[in-house]
């Protein structure tokens, strides 16, 4: 795994970094906290790093948000692998938490349910975009901050 993230490295940079980024927040089981790592390790400049994996995780939120908001159940099963129980547990979040909850969408599993529990729900976008923008860039400053002091 850390030959493939040093020759994405290599090979592709921040446009590698924003496509992984993206993917990780949508369609696929994949992280880009690793390919974070790498890329400060490897002198990219970190401020660069965190926005551009927040930009990219964001905007693959948003395609979440945005399928939620569609309403379309079979796409979100069969391309977003989120089951009825997961979405369950998402809305039960919001019940709970109301829109702090989309500052966890970071969180593996739950976190892409949340994305589109919170387009099912027809959430003001504006909201949306702040809460996920204000989660990813947290959780991005923090890996960034651990791989630079590492």
């Amino acid at each position: 795994m850390l030959e493939y993230l040093s020759n994405l490295t290599a090979d592709y940079g921040y446009i590698g970094l924003f496509i992984t980024s993206f993917l990780a927040s949508t369609v696929l089981p994949l992280g880009s906290e690793a390919l974070v790592v790498v890329l400060i390790r490897n002198g990219f400049s970190l401020f660069m790093v965190v926005i551009i994996a927040t930009l990219g995780n964001y905007l693959g939120a948003c395609t979440s948000y945005y399928i939620g908001f569609k309403g379309r159940q079979d796409i979100i099963e069969k391309y977003l692998s989120i089951s009825r129980a997961t979405l369950e547990k998402a809305d039960n979040w919001f019940q709970k938490y109301g829109t702090y909850s989309l500052l966890f969408t970071w969180l593996p599993i739950v976190g892409d349910a949340i994305t589109v529990s919170g387009g099912i729900l027809k959430l003001n976008f504006k909201t949306f975009t702040f809460y996920v923008i204000i989660g990813k860039l947290l959780r991005y400053l923090s890996v960034a901050y651990l791989a630079a002091s590492i």
